[in-house]
């Protein structure tokens, strides 16, 4: 089999030495990790996004499963002549792009991006460590594919949803207390979920919101949400406990029939419920609610860069695909605003 070779600062037996890039436990000498350099490199790119940038065990475990596959790609044994440069600081851009056109064939383009956005990454890890002089990731073009375009909620479309949760009962108000917040604050319903008691404050109108890698941020509730959520509070806290011993979660803000915390994967359920109860011919998700979030923001006049605070965006690349604004609407603003406009302020004045 065609294996890797260390690479810069590999020590004795093919381990990256300690001065070159920061090893994990379980790959320090005699800690039983793999006698390849790429096998150290890898864990250290993974620790690094663990500690530098927090990212969830999710996130790393799919960051390590695209690189160890790649890297059996690579040293696979089926006849072909052998790849230029056996190690991690060899590979091209040519062997990426053919690597991932394999993808292809089974695979979806928006996972085989996912995969790129990947090999980016840690090429870009290896250049900064002086690994590598470029990255030949960056060479590689994403996989073209149609926009996958997210339901879009207008402004009525939304306030018919918000109005469906029976208040008569427990989970009717917890369901358009759920509805409100996600509508009024535009976070994710990963961020809704995880969300405990203490993290609203009521004087203030704002929940506080842990984001991706572990930033926080202070995000405004409106008015109807802040009703909808303290309605549900006092049900909560008047209904009775189901037993002496109920094992209720005493912290989380949104509970299930049992008492414990509500998962997102319930709450996607929940909004798919009230979508056929209104019988709104829309495919709707939580996200679908995030989107309408800053897409009616940006309808009615809000920056950007205001909207990217409240997403818990870094990139402002990233907020725009969150926004909806048809072409009528810019066709409108354009026409108004700009100078050399046919139908402009600035031409019916001179």
């Amino acid at each position: 089999m065609h294996r890797f070779s260390p690479g810069p600062g590999a020590g004795p037996g093919g381990r990256v030495g300690a001065s070159a890039i920061p090893l994990s436990p379980g790959t320090s000498e005699g800690g039983g990790g793999k006698e390849d350099g790429t096998a150290d490199l890898i864990t250290a790119f993974v620790e690094y996004l663990h500690r530098e940038r927090g990212a969830s065990p999710h996130t790393l475990r799919g960051y390590e499963r695209d690189l160890r596959a790649f890297e059996a790609y690579l040293t696979r044994e089926d006849g072909d002549e052998p790849h230029n440069g056996a190690d991690w600081t060899g590979v091209t851009h040519r062997e990426i792009r053919g690597y991932l056109g394999m993808l292809l064939r089974t695979r979806e383009k928006s996972s085989v991006s996912r995969t790129l956005s990947v090999f980016r990454t840690f090429f870009r890890f290896l250049r900064k460590r002086g690994y590598m002089e470029a990255n030949p990731a960056s060479l590689v073009s994403y996989p073209r594919k149609a926009g996958r375009r997210i339901e879009y909620l207008t402004v009525d479309d939304v306030f018919t949803l918000l109005a469906l949760p029976s208040t008569e009962t427990i989970s009717g108000l917890r369901d358009r207390a759920i509805l409100e917040l996600l509508y009024s604050t535009g976070i994710r319903v990963g961020e809704m979920v995880a969300l405990d008691r203490g993290d609203i404050r009521w004087d203030e109108s704002t929940v506080r919101v842990l984001g991706k890698g572990s930033k926080e941020r202070i995000v405004p509730v409106g008015d109807p949400a802040v009703t909808a959520l303290d309605a549900y509070r006092k049900a909560l806290d008047a209904s009775p406990r189901k037993g002496p011993d109920a094992d209720m979660d005493e912290e989380a803000l949104f509970l299930n029939l049992r008492g414990g915390r509500l998962t997102a994967r319930s709450v996607n359920r929940i909004i798919k419920k009230y979508i056929l109860i209104g019988s709104l011919a829309l495919d709707v998700s939580p996200h679908s609610l995030r989107h309408a979030f800053a897409t009616h923001l940006m309808e009615m006049g809000a920056d950007l860069r205001d909207i990217q605070e409240l997403l818990g965006h870094e990139s402002i690349s990233t907020t725009q695909k969150y926004t909806h604004v048809s072409l009528d609407r810019l066709m409108e603003v354009y026409d108004k605003a700009h100078p050399r406009s046919k139908r402009s302020e600035y031409d019916e004045t001179t």
